[in-house]
């Protein structure tokens, strides 16, 4: 086994093997979860936890490959954008001061030059001590970029949903219909006043693995980081794209959105409450953030 090889066995880490089945995916009481539906799944593989930063930079090293935050945006496809902006950078969450309004998120998201997945918070921040902590900044090309490399794909949504479902058949949760109760640590979303007091412990990302797993024995499933999957993003769960005006960003039409699953540190009860496996947003695919990241699978079994 060659160096290389070696690296990208140890980058792949531990695949679940989820069986076929048929599972209800989706959700009616969100406009985009809907509509709830039947789907006959064939069995594939996935990662048992997010890609960590160790595995990433195994990746870097190898590959010597460039992340999206780290190169500098072309003008032209961002007209109107002050030239600070213009430069390598990523968004960063920052907590605030006191309670905001929750409709204006550009209170806690500020543009960092400089960040990107090994300085999350910025150019004097790093890694040390946080290899085990999910990669983030990751856009949906670093994303699949890593995913070649180790010989994987990025899984479809309908893959992750019922990967994260954990064989129960429609619950609220990755760990049942009963939220968390007080004393429990069930995942890592935003415990206490969001944007600006979280509880202690929770409030950003934390080693993966550290929360128990789904029926599946995968972590994270829920909260942590968003994650990356290969489908374009439609309004609905009935609706895949099929023009450019459904899947692109409609503020930037350029730009294809993709589908990001699983919440994040900071979804909160009282703002978005999606760390539930029927949620799902939408990302612009040159987006990175710092609660981005992502995770592979293999469509056949090994």
């Amino acid at each position: 086994m060659t160096d290389s090889e070696a690296l990208i066995d140890a980058a792949v880490g531990d695949l679940v093997w989820i069986p076929p089945q048929t599972v209800r995916l989706g959700d009616d009481g969100e406009p985009e979860e809907g509509p709830a539906h039947d789907v006959d799944m064939a069995g594939f593989s996935i990662q048992r936890h997010q890609v960590t930063n160790a595995q990433y930079r195994a990746f870097v090293a190898d590959t010597g490959y460039v992340t999206v935050a780290e190169r500098p945006p072309d003008p032209a496809d961002f007209p109107g954008a002050p030239p600070e902006n213009l430069q390598p950078g990523s968004l960063v969450f920052h907590r605030t001061v006191g309670p905001v309004d929750l409709r204006d998120m550009t209170q806690w998201w500020r543009w960092t030059p400089g960040a990107c997945w090994n300085h999350p918070r910025g150019p004097r921040s790093g890694l040390l001590g946080r290899d085990e902590h999910p990669v983030v900044h990751i856009a949906y090309e670093d994303a699949t970029a890593y995913a070649d490399w180790v010989g994987l794909v990025l899984p479809t949504e309908a893959q992750w949903e019922t990967a994260a479902r954990g064989g129960l058949p429609h619950s609220r949760f990755t760990w049942g219909d009963t939220p968390e109760q007080e004393g429990q640590r069930l995942a890592n979303y935003w415990h206490g006043e969001f944007p600006y007091l979280p509880v202690r412990g929770y409030g950003q990302t934390s080693p993966v693995g550290s929360f128990a797993p789904n029926g599946y024995g995968l972590y994270d499933m829920a909260g942590n980081v968003w994650e990356w999957t290969a489908d374009l993003y439609g309004p609905t769960r009935d609706a895949t794209p099929c023009c450019v005006s459904a899947s692109h960003d409609p503020d930037r039409p350029g730009f294809e959105r993709r589908v990001l699953k699983g919440g994040s540190f900071l979804c909160a009860d009282n703002y978005c409450m999606r760390y539930r496996p029927a949620a799902r947003r939408p990302q612009t695919v040159d987006t990175g953030m710092s609660h981005v990241g992502f995770r592979c699978a293999r469509t056949e079994r090994t």
